[in-house]
């Protein structure tokens, strides 16, 4: 997926645990966890506002936009189905 989440990173920035900033923003740990992975379709811009807000960054510390991420993606899911 070309968009790529960089939460993990921020929480380094700001030294604070994903734990204490589920807690501050009101989801639980294991939606931080998914989001945090990845393994999300989508993020809600009010829980997005939320996590800057938290964290005293912009959408865009948060997440990323790699260019032909999804090709390679394309690929590799072409490459599982064929096996």
């Amino acid at each position: 997926m070309p968009v790529v989440v960089r939460l993990d990173v921020m929480l380094a920035l700001r030294k604070k645990r994903a734990k204490d900033l589920a807690a501050e923003i009101g989801i639980t740990e294991a939606n931080l966890s998914l989001l945090r992975t990845g393994k999300v379709k989508g993020v809600r811009f009010d829980t997005l506002s939320r996590i800057c807000n938290a964290l005293q960054c912009k959408p865009g510390d948060i997440l990323d936009f790699v260019e032909g991420e999804e090709e390679n993606a394309a690929s590799l899911e072409a490459d599982d189905a064929a096996e």
